[in-house]
């Protein structure tokens, strides 16, 4: 798909990567809506990259269905979707305080959350998605899911993990489902990337983060978007994830 034809939807695209791909779609001659839960952040992005956006709780039926509403309506279609929104909620399944010898098991809110936000709303975007490029012949169509290198399973993210890695099952039967009316399917696999989260972090335990990785280094948001790019370019790719975590393996 050459990037001028593109009409994408980003979710979660007011803050780090997400702002990036819109910013990085934008300069590609691509037309751009997206969706955040801060109202601040979507009017800062909006006036900042001169792209449309709104408040959007991906998890939420109601939501998903105005907001890609609102995309049709400020772009006549939508044939590519970045399902980029994400939350973390970390923590032990069960810890041990030192001190007390108190037992604290992970609570189920933040499972319920996590999964939420990071797979029930993928899905529910791109079940909407599918359904209003099936019903107006809207092809070719291409969506983007962004899983993370801890889908492999890392410490003290019981529900993220679980959450990226159903992403990528999801992504690959996605992808046989709906190839038959000219849909494509990928993922890409970030590792550690210099989000302001992430950058925000006490040197020490960065240090400590970026020990396994063999770069040494943070990945940046431009680097992610390459990889994007390349699953929406690139006509033969589908069902297929892309790594792009300076060579970590959890």
């Amino acid at each position: 798909m050459q990037l001028d034809k593109v009409h994408a939807l980003v979710t979660g695209g007011a803050n780090g990567m997400g702002r990036c791909f819109v910013e990085q779609l934008r300069d590609s001659g691509a037309k751009v809506f997206f969706c955040d839960v801060d109202p601040d952040a979507i009017a800062a992005t909006s006036v900042a990259l001169n792209v449309p956006g709104t408040v959007a709780d991906v998890s939420s039926e109601a939501d998903v269905t105005r907001m890609f509403d609102e995309a049709c309506a400020a772009m006549s279609h939508v044939n590519v979707l970045i399902n980029n929104a994400g939350i973390i909620r970390d923590g032990l399944l069960v810890r041990k305080d030192r001190k007390t010898g108190d037992l604290r098991p992970l609570p189920k809110s933040k499972w319920d959350q996590v999964i939420a936000v990071n797979l029930t709303g993928p899905f529910l975007c791109m079940r909407e998605f599918a359904t209003r490029c099936v019903q107006h012949d809207i092809k070719p169509a291409v969506a983007v899911n962004i899983s993370s290198v801890t889908r492999a399973g890392n410490m003290g993210q019981s529900n993220y993990s679980a959450a990226k890695a159903g992403l990528v099952a999801d992504t690959t039967l996605w992808a046989k489902e709906l190839a038959r009316y000219g849909m494509r399917v990928g993922a890409v696999a970030p590792g550690y990337v210099a989000t302001p989260m992430v950058s925000s972090m006490r040197p020490e335990v960065l240090e400590k983060v970026l020990q396994p990785v063999p770069l040494r280094r943070l990945g940046q948001p431009e680097e992610i978007w390459q990889a994007l790019r390349f699953v929406l370019e690139c006509d033969y790719f589908t069902g297929r994830v892309i790594e792009v975590d300076g060579g970590l393996r959890l």
